[in-house]
């Protein structure tokens, strides 16, 4: 019973922990967890090839249509290129390498040309070791960005590629061991195996091969600095020759004689006594 003029004190008793923070911290941390997972999608998409980042916006540009006709797995090997669409390869390269960084110090220094063998794509050298240091066999930083922009690009042809490696004709000076017949194999082979690993199929290379100082690109000074270079040759596609008989048939069918010819049966042979 209370007292009269005594002041009653209420005591209230929660069960449980942490009631007094509510559920506004997990809106907090759903937020910033959805901003981090986009922050890293977006970064992954800075760094993916450029393939990909046409397809992921074709997709949301079009999700019935454009998605479905880009990319590295669904699209496939690109036609078969022949001496009359080669040209068609000539100007999509160019596109595609104009893309690289540092195209304006770089375009002087490469040349396609459309010849008998195919298409013959050259990084050439300069006085600054354009595309590799002096004397070494890897690419710098400029060799690397172009090469994997080729192979991104020549990887979507059934085509066979054959890489060239070359130097000038001053010896290489790192030890009687090692000349430039090694140099420029060695580069070569570089450049392949970089190319296989962005884009190029395990299959697609035919040969790898250094010619050091043999084939200069300038023969009236062979020791100029563009005789150091890489080729990189997109061969035709040779037709393969029709099987013996198969001029006279048709879809497996006989040939019909001409109007006025009678089809003369085989010869049976004669039966001896």
């Amino acid at each position: 019973m209370a007292i009269p003029g005594q002041q009653i004190i209420v005591i209230k008793r929660v069960s449980g922990h942490g009631g007094h923070h509510g559920g506004a911290w997990k809106v907090a941390y759903a937020d910033f967890v959805t901003a981090m997972m986009a922050l890293f999608i977006v970064l992954w998409l800075m760094n993916t090839s450029k393939p990909i980042q046409e397809a992921i916006s074709g997709y949301f540009k079009d999700p019935a249509g454009n998605g479905k006709l880009t990319g590295s797995s669904e699209q496939g090997p690109k036609q078969p290129l022949s001496k009359e669409n080669m040209a068609k390869l000539k100007q999509d390269l160019q596109k595609a390498i104009e893309q690289v960084a540092n195209f304006d110090k770089l375009k002087n220094h490469i040349e396609m040309t459309i010849t008998p063998e195919g298409l013959r794509i050259e990084l050439m050298e300069s006085q600054k070791d354009t595309f590799f240091d002096s004397g070494r066999p890897d690419p710098n930083g400029s060799g690397r960005e172009l090469l994997m922009t080729i192979a991104e690009e020549l990887g979507k042809l059934p085509n066979k590629l054959s890489i060239e490696g070359h130097t000038d004709s001053q010896p290489y000076s790192g030890g009687a061991n090692y000349t430039n017949w090694e140099l420029s194999s060695d580069r070569a082979n570089a450049s392949r195996r970089l190319m296989q690993q962005h884009g190029l199929r395990a299959d697609q290379v035919a040969q790898v091969r250094g010619f050091a100082d043999q084939q200069p690109r300038n023969t009236k000074d062979p020791g100029d600095p563009s005789n150091r270079r890489i080729s990189v040759i997109v061969q035709y596609l040779e037709k393969k020759p029709t099987p013996a008989g198969d001029a006279d048939k048709t879809n497996g069918a006989p040939t019909v004689p001409a109007a006025g010819k009678t089809a003369r049966p085989p010869a049976t042979p004669e039966k001896k006594p």
